[in-house]
């Protein structure tokens, strides 16, 4: 049978004082307070048992109504014991009679509490029993407690940190805790740092830096990465970077002050910045090589119509004409023009790698004139080509690269009047000469000899003469890959490079190229040459230059092809989209808006699978080559071109489809 309601009326409550003017608030509502109160509060009987406790004790309790098991003398013991627990601070307050405050941890309620004890006491003064006023406050001893491990765990990164850390005194400097890192990174004991200043430590070479940045805490609270040059107990030198702020460690400002050694990372980035310097020499010379192939492009767009329209002015001239041989001077300037951009090409590197058979005398030849504007007027240049020189396998544009590269340096060595002297012969190879000639192999050879009367070079230089970025000049005169750029070429063409120099005497660069058994590509006569082969297939052809696209159009058209003509990528597509028919060959530049040529030709080959690309520009183009050698398959006509070459081009393909 569930026990009687212990719920006594407050009034009925014996000792318990009620306020002045109870009677003017009903019981019902003294009630309401009563339970309406956040602490929990309960009155205990002269046996010590709880005979009201509010709502609030109810909840701490565990009780869903207001009823209190008969014998419950406190907290504990309803939850587990049957008499009250030894020691317990509640039941002990309750024996003594006396009040007071205390607190206990209830470990069933894990709870902390707070509990003022208040006696209560009959008319003749005997203590009839207690009130018990409980208030929790696990909230605030979890809080404290937080805070202890959140400063052990502070000190403990704190003294096992990576970075040095110190706590210094805003007031004075003084130093009131470090760790171990900063023990470790200025070589001083703990004991030796603390309640001492930087200064009279001499930590850092630049007192007075130290000093405004101390003015500068107390003014703005914080710095970020102060870099200071730091001195060890040892005498050593170490750049530090130091993050501070100021933080109160109770009622006093203190700087909490992290310090890193970034020495190694300087010196890393200075030799970084070093390399970053010849880096910007190098991209300096890259520019100026895109500027040339720029210039050598849009250039040869425009002789490209020179020549197309002067061979065009030509055919419709009778041999022997005084017109005729204007327009022929005129063929001829434009494709010595052409040369020279061939030339700038070479320089910028923006040529596209193709080997021919050709005669070394011939390209040396033609080279001798630029050759000479750049050594200048105070050195001689003397050319000495050997008799009956076999042909060589090499792209023309390649030998003028070396030889440019050979006369600048021998004209940098000369350093003012003095004499190059280039020379061609063919020699033979045995095995006695390759002994004392490390990588050079037996066989014939086609020898290019450049020799200078200048300065010479040491054995110790000579070393070291084909690395990249070695050089001897001053900062900014030489980017230290001219001759690492001959190296590669040579190499790249399965020859041998050997150089002769000494102090004061001189140098001579020996280059063995291969022989070449094969035919060597010469120019014809353009008088002589066969008519144009000529065609009925249907061309695209796309270029975004207007007056190359219509002297294309018009000399194909002329050969009895049916052209296609268009600006844009886009005007091909839509070229190729509203044509019935099919269409057999794409001629298009390789630069143009939208997409390049090759993506375009990709566009096109779904249309028509069994098209031919034939691409053109002033300068190939990443898309078409790599490494500077076209790839597999892919049809080039560098401008500016011939009629009759972009004829027997366009034919050459379309027979091979």
């Amino acid at each position: 049978m569930e026990p009687p309601l212990r719920a006594l009326p407050l009034r009925d409550v014996p000792g318990l004082a009620m306020p002045d003017r109870a009677d003017s608030l009903p019981a019902d509502e003294w009630e309401r307070i009563f339970d309406g109160l956040s602490d929990a509060v309960t009155i205990h009987d002269d046996h010590f048992n709880i005979i009201r406790a509010n709502a609030s004790a109810r909840r701490m309790l565990g009780l869903a109504g207001v009823r209190v098991p008969p014998e419950t003398k406190c907290f504990r013991q309803y939850h587990g014991t049957s008499k009250p627990p030894e020691g317990c601070p509640s039941c002990q307050c309750v024996q003594t009679q006396l009040p007071g405050m205390f607190e206990l941890f209830e470990p069933h309620l894990e709870m902390h509490l707070e509990i003022r004890a208040v006696p209560r006491f009959d008319a003749g003064g005997r203590c009839i029993g207690m009130v018990h006023i409980a208030r929790d406050f696990t909230e605030r001893r979890m809080t404290e407690a937080a805070l202890r491990a959140s400063e052990e765990r502070f000190r403990s990164a704190f003294m096992t940190g990576l970075d040095a850390c110190c706590i210094v005194r805003l007031d004075d400097g003084c130093f009131v805790e470090c760790n171990g890192e900063f023990e470790r990174l200025f070589g001083y004991r703990r004991d030796e740092v603390l309640g001492r200043t930087s200064l009279e430590l001499g930590l850092y070479a630049d007192s007075e830096t130290r000093q405004r940045a101390f003015e500068g805490l107390r003014s703005v609270g914080h710095a970020r990465d102060v870099e200071l040059k730091g001195c060890c107990k040892n005498g050593d030198s170490i750049t530090c970077s130091i993050s501070e702020n100021v933080v109160p460690v109770g009622s006093v400002p203190h700087i909490f002050s992290v310090i890193r050694d970034v020495t190694e990372q300087r010196r890393a980035e200075d030799e970084r910045a070093r390399l970053q310097s010849q880096l910007q020499q190098i991209q300096k010379m890259e520019s100026v090589g895109r500027l040339a192939g720029g210039v050598a492009h849009d250039f040869n767009n425009m002789l490209s119509v020179i020549l197309g329209h002067a061979e065009i002015a030509v055919e419709r001239t009778e041999p022997g004409s005084e017109l005729r041989s204007d327009l022929l001077e005129i063929r001829s300037a434009a494709e010595r023009s052409a040369g020279l951009t061939r030339q700038l090409l070479a320089f910028a590197r923006k040529q596209t790698v193709a080997p021919k058979v050709l005669d070394l005398n011939d390209t040396v030849e033609g080279m001798l004139r630029m050759l000479r504007r750049l050594i200048g007027e105070n050195i001689n240049l003397m050319w000495l080509g050997g008799a009956n020189l076999p042909p060589v396998r090499m792209d023309p544009g390649q030998i003028d690269q070396v030889l440019a590269n050979l006369c600048v340096n021998a004209r940098d060595a000369i350093g003012g009047a003095g004499r190059v002297v280039i020379e061609t012969d063919a020699a033979s190879v045995d095995a006695a000469v390759c002994e004392s000639r490390p990588g050079l192999k037996p066989g014939d050879y086609v020898r290019l000899i450049v020799s200078d009367t200048g300065s010479g070079m040491s054995a110790e230089t000579l070393s070291h003469v084909f690395e990249p970025f070695f050089t001897t000049k001053a900062p900014g005169a030489g980017t230290g890959l001219g001759l690492a750029t001959v190296y590669g070429i040579v190499k790249q063409n399965n020859g041998f490079i050997d150089v002769q120099t000494a102090p004061g005497h001189g140098t001579t660069f020996t280059i063995y190229l291969p022989r070449d058994g094969g035919e060597m590509d010469r120019p014809g006569s353009e008088d002589r040459c066969e008519p144009a082969r000529r065609g009925h297939e249907t061309v695209l052809v796309v270029e975004d230059e207007p007056a190359i696209l219509a002297l294309n159009q018009r000399t194909l058209e002329a050969l009895g092809y049916r052209v296609l003509a268009a600006l844009t990528p886009g005007e091909a597509l839509r070229a190729a989209a509203d044509h019935p028919g099919g269409i057999d060959l794409l001629l298009s530049d390789v630069v143009l808006p939208e997409m390049n040529g090759r993506e375009l030709g990709k566009r096109l080959g779904g249309l028509y699978p069994r098209i031919a690309c034939v691409f053109t520009s002033g300068y190939t183009a990443d898309v078409i080559v790599h490494h500077g050698v076209l790839d597999d398959g892919v049809h080039f006509l560098q401008k500016p071109c011939t009629r009759r070459d972009l004829a027997a081009k366009v034919r050459d393909v379309l027979d091979r489809r």
